[in-house]
């Protein structure tokens, strides 16, 4: 039986639905929202007991017709204003998707916030992809391979962002976690950003643990808010297939569950947006039930109350048994 949220960490949370699929060319991703509100997201985290309140979904800013630039520029500003609101409204944003597109919206927001709040922000990015491509360096044009370059400053990108543009997120603030596929030109971009990248031979060689808490250890250490971005590629397609950009290898069910607690106890996440739903290609709900399932153990969901030992870490002395 799982434990209820210490009403002292109790969240007023905002959910910000963003039917995104302009940045990818397969269809589905819009159906993203209604699938996790479905699978129970608004009654997972009211029964942890934090406040939801659940705006519906966000409508582009203008046109928003086919695919490209001009067409995820009109979600990108639409939700980035819903994103700045539910801050001023002293909420955290969850932005539900959609396509990895809508991480233009979501992360402008927390970024416009930051800058009023005088706060560095660090974004955490769980997916099998580094979307650090540009126009120039993508092999298929499709703009959810890019919010990363975008949001970085990359060259490419004119008009995505609403007046005045915040200055551009350093990539050296930007943490890939889980990465298991990346493209030649991107792969070149990475490494001369500097961007930081837990990959999954990392993971095998060592776990979750410590890579995680270096990260999460950098993040306090310089008082930063904590975008964390959750693809459903991340995760292994044999837990999770409702996506249309599955990658062999990736993360178990433990190893994301234990990840969402680790952020849950640093206290240090103050945004998050979960993307790449496909319902189309899930298969009865199957993925959809496991976000809700992780965004509740980022949220405090757990099985036992800490911060008393883990079992195993328990010698026979503590125990009394000798």
């Amino acid at each position: 039986m799982t434990s209820e949220t210490n009403r002292a960490d109790a969240r007023r949370i905002a959910l910000i639905g963003a039917p995104i699929e302009v940045g990818t060319s397969e269809p589905g991703a819009l159906m993203g929202p209604a699938a996790l509100r479905t699978a129970g997201l608004v009654r997972t985290l009211s029964d942890l007991g934090h406040t939801i309140v659940d705006h519906g979904d966000v409508a582009p800013d203008g046109p928003a017709d086919g695919r490209g630039l001009q067409a995820v520029a009109a979600w990108t500003r639409a939700l980035s204003r819903a994103v700045e609101a539910a801050f001023a409204a002293g909420t955290v944003p969850l932005a539900a998707g959609g396509d990895h597109s809508l991480s233009l919206g979501s992360v402008d927001g927390a970024m416009r916030h930051c800058a009023r709040e005088g706060r560095p922000l660090f974004v955490l990015w769980l997916d099998a992809h580094a979307d650090f491509n540009t126009p120039e360096t993508s092999p298929s044009g499709n703009v959810h391979g890019m919010p990363l370059a975008a949001l970085c400053g990359e060259p490419g990108f004119p008009s995505l962002f609403a007046e005045p543009v915040p200055a551009p997120l350093p990539p050296e603030n930007v943490h890939l976690f889980g990465l298991r596929s990346i493209d030649a030109g991107e792969r070149a971009l990475v490494t001369a950003r500097r961007v930081g990248v837990t990959d999954m031979r990392t993971i095998d060689e060592f776990g979750v643990v410590a890579p995680l808490r270096r990260v999460l250890d950098r993040v306090a250490r310089e008082g930063a808010h904590l975008h964390v971005s959750l693809d459903v590629d991340f995760l292994d397609p044999s837990i999770a297939p409702g996506v249309g950009t599955t990658v062999p290898g990736g993360a178990t069910f433990r190893e994301a569950h234990l990840i969402m607690e680790m952020l849950h106890d640093s206290g240090l996440v103050r945004s998050l947006d979960v993307v790449e739903l496909n319902p189309f290609l899930d298969d009865r709900g199957r993925s959809a039930r496991v976000l809700v399932e992780l965004v509740a153990s980022l949220f405090g969901r757990r099985i036992l109350d800490r911060p008393t030992p883990a079992i195993e870490a328990v010698s026979s002395d503590q125990t009394g048994r000798r």
